[in-house]
């Protein structure tokens, strides 16, 4: 648990975090990728943050990874690099800083590190887990190939470094059917996430795609009532699903991809309205490059991923805490399962 306080007396020490309209007038062409979401009170608070962030990537030779679940001023404000979590992946094993600061969740911070276990991997808040990842441990893989002898595991990325060193492969919502349908077996297990496994099982009919028990918090929430009833009450809106929602959920959207997926199909059909189905941040972060969009509707906000805040990041870069390390063994394997859905995605030309 973080001691806030302490935190904050640690960094008042440094740096001028006072709001600053001067300075976030200064800062406007940067105010200007997140204005339609971030009220300019709020830009005030977080432009010295941000100035001192950027300054100290710069002295530390450190590159921020920003999933597209980040708070808009994380994701335009001081990420290098944004991304869902295959094009983070990536990103990790080709960036030459010497530093990395995931804002994310510890599972993407354990994948930089696996892949580059030579750079140091900073998580600016340890408690930023996923209930997703903490819904299989490596036993659980172990009860499913007991279950299915033979078949390959293909693990999410939103797993720990224990479980994708006890899978065969690794896979993101972007990937995941062209994964499966490219495993050498009739019978391919997916883990932990039993409705992305369902909907990608809908997607290469020719296997036989069983699963493990877990979801995440976010996308289990939403129901097709819910949708129906949106669609009822505002007319003309596009749905558009993550494929981590049950499959009613996906059936009864207009469309489901991953976040780089929806970025993609909004960016393209720019439609007049449309609700994302998915994390809370996602239609902020994309809504001051399509002005066009109304983003509208109800979201769901992951909490693990708001412990992820400027002062966080800040503090994880000032005082170099919350290093990130695998055991070394652990990491090998892992490399493995994470690299063979590199160099696989790539083959395909996903």
């Amino acid at each position: 648990m973080f001691d806030l306080p302490a935190l904050r007396a640690t960094l008042s020490e440094k740096y001028d975090l006072a709001p600053s309209p001067e300075l976030a007038a200064e800062m406007s062409d940067v105010y200007g990728r997140m204005s339609r979401v971030v009220p300019p009170a709020d830009w005030a608070i977080h432009a010295p943050y941000v100035k001192a962030i950027n300054a100290l990537k710069k002295e530390r030779n450190a590159v921020i990874l920003g999933h597209n679940y980040m708070t808009p001023e994380i994701f335009h404000g001081v990420s290098d690099f944004v991304g869902d979590s295959l094009q983070l992946a990536i990103k990790a094993t080709e960036v030459e800083a010497d530093v990395i600061v995931q804002c994310g969740v510890h599972f993407m911070a354990e994948t930089s590190k696996i892949l580059s276990p030579d750079k140091t991997v900073l998580m600016p808040d340890m408690e930023a887990g996923c209930s997703l990842a903490e819904s299989i441990t490596a036993e659980g893989v172990a009860e499913m190939r007991r279950r299915y002898p033979g078949a390959p595991v293909v693990s999410y990325v939103n797993t720990t470094a224990e479980v994708k060193a006890a899978s065969d492969i690794c896979c993101t919502s972007s990937n995941a059917a062209q994964i499966v349908a490219a495993m050498d077996s009739d019978t391919v297990i997916m883990t932990p996430d039993q409705y992305l496994a369902q909907n990608v099982a809908k997607q290469v009919p020719h296997k036989n795609v069983v699963w493990w028990e877990g979801s995440c918090i976010v996308h289990e929430q939403y129901t097709a009532r819910d949708l129906r009833e949106f669609r009822e009450w505002n007319p003309g809106t596009r749905l558009i699903a993550h494929p981590e929602c049950p499959p009613d959920v996906v059936a009864e959207a207009d469309f489901s991809g991953s976040t780089s997926g929806i970025i993609k199909y909004v960016t393209d059909e720019k439609p007049e309205k449309a609700l994302l189905i998915t994390e809370c941040s996602m239609a902020s972060n994309i809504a001051d490059e399509l002005p066009q969009v109304e983003f509208v509707g109800p979201c769901n906000m992951c909490p693990y991923m708001k412990k992820i805040t400027l002062e966080k990041v800040l503090f994880a870069l000032d005082t170099m805490t919350g290093q990130v390390e695998v055991d070394a063994a652990v990491a090998e394997k892992a490399r493995l399962s994470v690299q063979r859905m590199i160099d696989l995605s790539r083959k395909l030309g996903i």
